[in-house]
């Protein structure tokens, strides 16, 4: 199966960060919005949380009209305290600031599942991976986190920050995959698209 124009694939996210990524590798798509509940459980592990999330988002993708769509593409990012705690979109300004500070001068992981799967129901995915990159805060001071906060940049994103917005003068170092802490690890995404064949190889270069 190769993914065409007339077959695109099912990017099931509202996140336009990802939206703007998959454009990027110049894959056709199509939106189909996961709505699933994304709160965690008590004692729940952020292997076992995206497991579950990543799961339930492709089976609420399925359950859509996907028209002539070849294959779906779901995905859940974490961000993961240094104290092995999940932090997820803050509730309010308040606990943005709160894990702001939390990271500030720490090194800390930020993990993103994707699977690809056929867009049968049921069907076991395709392609199951889950990459991890390390960020590393500088010290912040709290009159900087509370400035970053008010702006509302990271209301909507996991751990309250958006590394490549006004929160990239908080980080340090990363190690890692840098579109991964976006929200989508483009590299290991289109390496496993072209894996799988679904996506026809590269146009040879021309020769003089």
């Amino acid at each position: 199966m190769v993914i065409t124009v007339a077959a695109p694939l099912v990017l099931g996210s509202a996140s336009p960060r990802r939206r703007e990524m998959i454009a990027m590798i110049d894959v056709p798509f199509v939106v189909r919005v996961a709505g699933v509940d994304e709160s965690m459980r008590i004692g729940e592990s952020p292997r076992a949380y995206l497991e579950r999330v990543t799961g339930a988002k492709l089976d609420a993708v399925r359950a859509h009209d996907l028209g002539a769509a070849s294959a779906v593409l779901v995905a859940d990012t974490v961000v993961i305290a240094p104290d092995g705690s999940i932090l997820g979109k803050p509730a309010d300004d308040g606990d943005g600031l709160s894990m702001i500070l939390r990271l500030a001068g720490t090194t800390h992981e930020v993990s993103t599942r994707f699977l690809l799967a056929a867009r049968d129901a049921g069907a076991r995915p395709a392609h199951a991976e889950t990459v991890t990159t390390r960020v590393t805060f500088r010290p912040v001071v709290e009159g900087e986190a509370r400035a970053y906060v008010a702006t509302g940049e990271g209301r909507d994103k996991a751990g309250g920050y958006a590394a490549q917005g006004r929160a990239a003068a908080f980080v340090e170092r990363i190690e890692g995959s840098y579109t991964n802490v976006v929200g989508l690890p483009l590299c290991e995404v289109a390496v496993a698209l072209r894996g799988l064949g679904w996506l026809a190889p590269e146009p040879p270069g021309i020769t003089a």
